[in-house]
C-alpha cells in the first residue's frame, strides 16, 4: 500500500514526524508532500496567482511553497503521477479539528483534495486544551493511530467522503475508546479581533481564535473529545441544507 502524507503545520512539524511513524506501521511505501511553512487555517486555498515550488528534502519527502491543497495536487499530478497512492493521510494536526473548525482547517482540506482526486483520505488531529492544557500528548496519537486507521480501512467508506479522526489530549492509557460521531456546533463565537494603534498612524488588527468550556450535545465530535474518546467523523463537501432546499423549492414554486 502506497501512502501519501500531507499536513497544514508544515513539513517539519512534530505532528508530521508522528504521522510518518504511524504510516510506517501500515506500509513501507510512504511519501511526504507537505507545505514548506505553516498553513494553519488555510482551508481549501489554492495558489492560483503565484507559482508553487516543490523541493526534495530527502528520499520520498518534498516541501511545497503553498497550501495543503497545493501539496496534494502537486503530489498527485507530478511527484506520484506514474504510481499514485492508495491512501492519503493528512496531519497529525497540532490541535483539534472539530465542529466549525473543519471549514477553516488545512488538515481537513488536504484530505478533501485527496478524496476529490479519487484517493481514500483521512484527516488526523490531536486535541489540546480539553483534558490537559499543559502539554500535547503526541504519544497518544502515535499509539492509537495505526489501529484506528487499520480498522477504518477494513470497514471502508464511500468515495465522496473523508474521515476526520480527532485524538483526545489524554495519556495513551486514558483513551476510553473510539466513537463515530457527527459534526458538532459550538454555542459561542470563536473568532475576534485585537485592534491596535499603528505607530505610523491608523490601526491594525490581530485576528484572534479562542475557546471556552461548555456542554456539547451527545453524539458529536465535541462531546467525544470532552469525554476522552477518539472521534471519527465522516465528512463530505456537499454543503446543501436539504430541509431548506425543500422548503424554498415549495415556496418559490407558488
Amino acid at each position: 500500500m502506497r501512502i501519501l502524507l500531507t499536513n497544514d503545520d508544515g513539513v517539519r512539524a512534530e505532528g508530521m514526524q508522528v504521522l510518518r511513524r504511524i504510516a510506517a506501521e501500515l506500509s513501507g511505501d510512504v511519501w511526504v508532500v507537505a507545505p514548506d511553512t505553516e498553513q494553519s487555517a488555510a482551508s481549501r486555498g489554492v495558489s492560483l496567482h503565484n507559482p508553487v515550488m516543490c523541493r526534495r528534502l530527502e528520499e520520498r519527502v518534498y516541501a511545497v511553497t503553498g497550501t495543503p491543497t497545493d501539496s496534494v495536487i502537486v503530489a498527485l499530478k507530478d511527484v506520484l503521477l506514474d504510481n499514485p497512492p492508495d491512501l492519503v493521510l493528512s496531519g497529525v494536526n497540532r490541535g483539534q479539528n472539530l465542529a466549525e473548525d473543519v471549514t477553516f482547517s488545512g488538515t481537513i482540506a488536504g484530505a478533501l483534495q485527496g478524496m476529490q482526486m479519487g484517493i481514500p483520505s483521512i484527516a488526523l488531529s490531536l486535541a489540546r486544551g480539553f483534558q490537559d492544557a499543559r502539554s500535547l500528548p503526541w504519544e497518544t496519537a502515535e499509539a492509537h493511530g495505526p489501529k484506528v486507521i487499520r480498522d477504518l480501512l477494513a470497514a471502508g467508506w464511500p468515495e465522496k467522503v473523508i474521515l476526520s479522526v480527532n485524538f483526545p489530549d489524554t495519556p495513551v492509557d486514558g483513551v476510553k475508546g473510539v466513537k463515530v460521531t457527527r459534526q458538532g456546533h459550538r454555542d459561542f463565537q470563536m473568532t475576534g479581533v485585537d485592534k491596535r494603534k499603528h505607530p505610523r498612524g491608523g490601526n491594525y488588527f490581530w485576528l484572534t481564535y479562542g475557546a471556552k468550556n461548555y456542554t456539547p450535545v451527545p453524539d458529536t465530535d465535541l462531546r467525544a473529545i470532552y469525554d476522552g474518546y477518539i472521534s471519527v467523523t465522516p465528512l463530505h463537501v456537499d454543503l446543501t441544507h436539504q430541509e431548506t432546499l425543500g422548503a424554498l423549492s415549495v415556496s418559490m414554486s407558488r
